[in-house]
């Protein structure tokens, strides 16, 4: 892991392969095992890409300095990008991230090839927009006895599919983000949203865009993501069933399909 200083604030970030770069954005709260966890797989069966995974501030091994707002976020993931990547790059963002990776390329174009949006979060705010009921769509009664009561109300806060595939997937990529969350910071000290319309864009984007959604997602939900089409003229929109707003962990075989197959049509 290395360490790069943005005024007062420290993004830690994770660089991994060679060839084209990607920057990896997780979510709220979450940190970059999110996002190593899914898509590390998918790098498994294409090469040729430079991965660069990032804590944003306040979140993971990431201090936010003064940062307050997602303005003032956005601004130092794009002076990592121009001071550590350098160059036009792949941008994903999951969730929060997705919010991220749009003020991203409505700001700094020139230093984008393309986009992946995970879940990506359309209306900030908690369950803002056409979000979803809960509804578990798979269970085993039988695992799911053998968790404590902090265990069982973690992993059945917002995931669909509740078996223990799904459980090592989400103990391994998000639950470590979870106990080492500064909630004094998301809570009371970082607004949530830009302070203006990130998506009132005067030209659309041409570059290739892939926005993936689960059609059970109790955050973001997936029909507002279908919108964003309008301003990525080069996408490709894919709601995946039997999938909430950890869709990776839920159905990764078909995230991980989907993604490289887009990777390999487009770059």
């Amino acid at each position: 892991m290395s360490k790069y200083k943005y005024n007062n604030s420290v993004i830690d970030y994770t660089a991994i392969g060679s060839g084209v770069p990607v920057l990896l954005i997780h979510g709220w709260g979450m940190d970059k095992r999110l996002m190593t966890g899914c898509f590390e797989p998918v790098f498994e069966k294409v090469s040729g890409y430079k991965r660069f995974y990032i804590d944003l501030p306040g979140m993971g091994a990431s201090t936010a300095g003064d940062i307050t707002t997602t303005d003032e976020m956005l601004m130092a993931v794009a002076a990592f990008a121009k001071d550590i990547i350098g160059e036009p790059c792949i941008v994903a963002g999951e969730s929060y991230g997705g919010l991220i990776a749009r003020g991203f390329i409505k700001a700094c174009p020139e230093m984008t090839m393309g986009m992946i949006l995970l879940c990506p979060c359309v209306i900030a705010g908690v369950r803002q927009g056409r979000v979803e009921p809960l509804k578990v769509m798979e269970k085993d009664d039988e695992f799911l006895k053998t968790l404590t009561k902090a265990q069982y109300e973690s992993f059945t806060f917002m995931n669909v599919i509740l078996t223990r595939p799904v459980y090592e997937r989400y103990m391994r990529d998000i639950q470590p983000a979870i106990d080492i969350q500064d909630r004094h910071f998301l809570d009371e000290v970082l607004v949530g949203g830009f302070s203006y319309d990130v998506d009132d864009t005067a030209e659309p984007y041409t570059q290739p865009c892939l926005i993936i959604t689960g059609k059970q997602d109790t955050e973001v939900g997936y029909k507002d993501q279908f919108g964003l089409m309008r301003n990525f003229t080069d996408s490709t929109y894919c709601a995946i069933n039997m999938a909430g707003h950890n869709l990776q962990i839920e159905q990764p075989e078909q995230f991980e399909d989907i993604v490289k197959n887009w990777l390999n049509d487009c770059f």
